[in-house]
C-alpha cells in the first residue's frame, strides 16, 4: 500500500475521535520533519587550495556526485556564506549527474571551504552563457560560446560538397573564431539572422561578427601532424555529441573518421569543453597511431607578432579595423615546443606548438581575444593572460573533502 493511501485511511478512522486525530497529527509532523531532517543532516565540506601568488577566478572546480544520493544542492562559501551558481552535469550521458560545477573566488596563497549540502529551495533562474549545439540549417556546423568568445567548426556534410563541387561546402578541421564583444548568447540569433535572410553574421552590427578566416589553415587550435616539412590534416568531423549546456560548462565531443597522417593511420577524438569567463576552449584530443601533434594558429596575413614561451604561443596581428590575438597554451605534461611554418601556400601558414600524447591523449588549450570587445587592449595585455593561465594549468587548484 503507498504511503499516502495508508495516511489517508488513518485520518479517515481517526476523525471520529478528536484527541486520538490531535495525537496522529502531531506524530505524522513528527514524521515528516525527520524526513526533512534526514536530508538536512547530509552535508560535504570541501578545501579549495590556490598554491600561486595570484588571485583566482573563473576555474571551474569539479566535485564528483555519483555516489550522493540526492538530486538538489546547494554550494554555500563558508566565508561569506553566500550561495554560488553551480552546474550539475552527466558526463556520461547515462541519464544521472555525476558531476557538480562550481568556479570559486581564492587570494593569492589561500585556502576557502565550501559547503555542498541538499537544497530543495527554488532556485533562482541563471543563464546558460556556455552553449553549443550542431546546427543543421548551416549545412552542419557545430558552434560554442560563452560570455567572452565563440567558435564553430564543420561536418560532414559541408565536406561532401566540396567533394562533390557543390558550391557553398567547406573542406576543413580548423578552428573558426567568431569575434563577439557582447556578454549575452549570440550563435543562435546569428544564425537566425542569416538563414532567414534578415541580416549577416559577416557584418557587425553592435555584437560582433565572424570574418576570421579559416580555409584549410588550423583557425585557432586545429591539429595537424607533420612529418618532415609536410604538415597532414584530418577532414571535417563525422559526427558529434553534445554533453552539457549551463552558466558554467559547454562540452562536446567530435570524431573524426580515420585519416592519413603522412603514412600513419591515425584516429581522433576530440572533447571540447568551454568555462565561464575564460578565452581558451579546452581542447582534449583521444589519439591513436601517433605520440605526438602540432596545434596550430593561423598566421592569416603574416604581418602580425609571434611569440613563443614553454607553454604557450601567442600571434597578435592587425585585423580589419582592430586588432586581433590567438593564443595556445598546455602544460608541461604536453608541451614540447613550437615552431613557425611559414609557406606561400594559401591558408597553410601556421604557428605551431608541438605537443606529446600521453596515453593516448593530448590537452591543451585555445583561444582568443579581440580588442574591439574591450577585453584586451594590447599585445602586452593578451600575452600577460597566456602567461597566468599557463600558471594555472601547471598548479590548478587543489581540491580535498574534508
Amino acid at each position: 500500500m503507498l504511503m499516502v493511501e495508508f495516511l489517508q485511511q488513518l485520518v479517515n478512522l481517526l476523525t471520529k475521535n478528536n484527541m486520538k486525530k490531535s495525537i496522529f497529527l502531531f506524530v505524522l509532523g513528527v514524521f515528516f520533519m525527520s524526513c526533512d531532517k534526514e536530508k538536512d543532516v547530509w552535508s560535504e565540506t570541501y578545501q579549495i587550495e590556490n598554491k600561486l601568488e595570484i588571485d583566482r577566478q573563473f576555474e571551474t572546480v569539479e566535485i564528483d556526485i555519483s555516489k550522493i544520493p540526492l538530486k538538489d544542492f546547494s554550494i554555500t562559501d563558508l566565508e561569506t556564506k553566500q550561495d554560488l551558481i553551480f552546474q550539475l552535469v552527466d558526463t556520461n550521458l547515462d541519464g544521472e549527474n555525476d558531476v557538480l560545477l562550481f568556479q570559486p573566488k581564492i587570494k593569492a596563497n589561500a585556502i576557502k571551504k565550501y559547503y555542498l549540502t541538499f537544497a530543495d529551495d527554488k532556485k533562482d533562474s541563471v543563464i546558460n552563457y556556455c552553449y553549443s549545439r550542431f546546427v543543421p540549417e548551416r549545412t552542419d556546423d557545430y558552434a560554442w560560446e560563452n560570455n567572452k568568445v565563440a567558435f564553430r567548426t564543420y561536418g560532414p556534410t559541408a565536406q561532401k560538397m566540396i567533394e562533390d563541387g557543390v558550391k557553398g561546402g567547406t573542406l576543413s578541421s580548423g578552428i573558426d573564431a567568431w569575434l563577439k564583444r557582447v556578454e549575452y548568447p549570440i550563435i543562435n540569433k546569428w544564425y537566425d539572422k542569416h538563414t532567414t535572410g534578415k541580416g549577416s553574421y559577416h557584418e557587425d552590427s553592435g555584437e560582433g561578427l565572424d570574418n576570421f578566416h579559416v580555409g584549410i589553415s588550423r583557425g585557432v587550435g586545429g591539429i595537424a601532424v607533420k612529418s618532415d616539412s609536410i604538415y597532414s590534416y584530418s577532414k571535417n568531423f563525422s559526427s558529434w555529441k553534445t554533453i552539457t549546456n549551463g552558466p558554467i560548462r559547454t562540452s562536446f565531443i567530435l570524431d573524426y573518421k580515420s585519416w592519413n597522417g603522412n603514412g600513419k593511420q591515425i584516429q581522433e577524438s576530440k572533447h571540447i569543453s568551454l568555462d565561464y569567463g575564460q578565452n581558451l576552449s579546452k581542447f582534449t584530443i583521444n589519439l591513436k597511431g601517433i605520440d605526438s601533434i602540432s596545434a596550430g594558429l593561423t598566421l592569416h596575413n603574416k604581418d602580425g607578432n609571434i611569440s613563443r614561451n614553454k607553454n604557450w604561443i601567442s600571434y597578435w596581428e592587425p585585423y580589419f579595423d582592430s586588432e586581433l590575438g590567438q593564443g595556445l597554451v598546455a602544460s608541461d605534461d604536453y608541451f614540447i615546443d613550437s615552431e613557425e611554418y611559414i609557406t606561400d601556400k594559401k591558408d597553410e601558414s601556421n604557428l605551431y606548438a608541438n605537443l606529446k600524447s600521453v596515453d593516448n591523449k593530448v590537452v591543451y588549450y585555445a583561444g582568443f581575444g579581440w580588442k574591439k570587445s574591450n577585453q584586451f587592449a594590447t599585445q602586452i595585455e593578451w600575452e600577460k593572460y597566456l602567461k597566468v593561465f599557463a600558471q594555472k594549468v601547471n598548479s590548478p587548484l587543489l581540491v580535498t573533502k574534508i
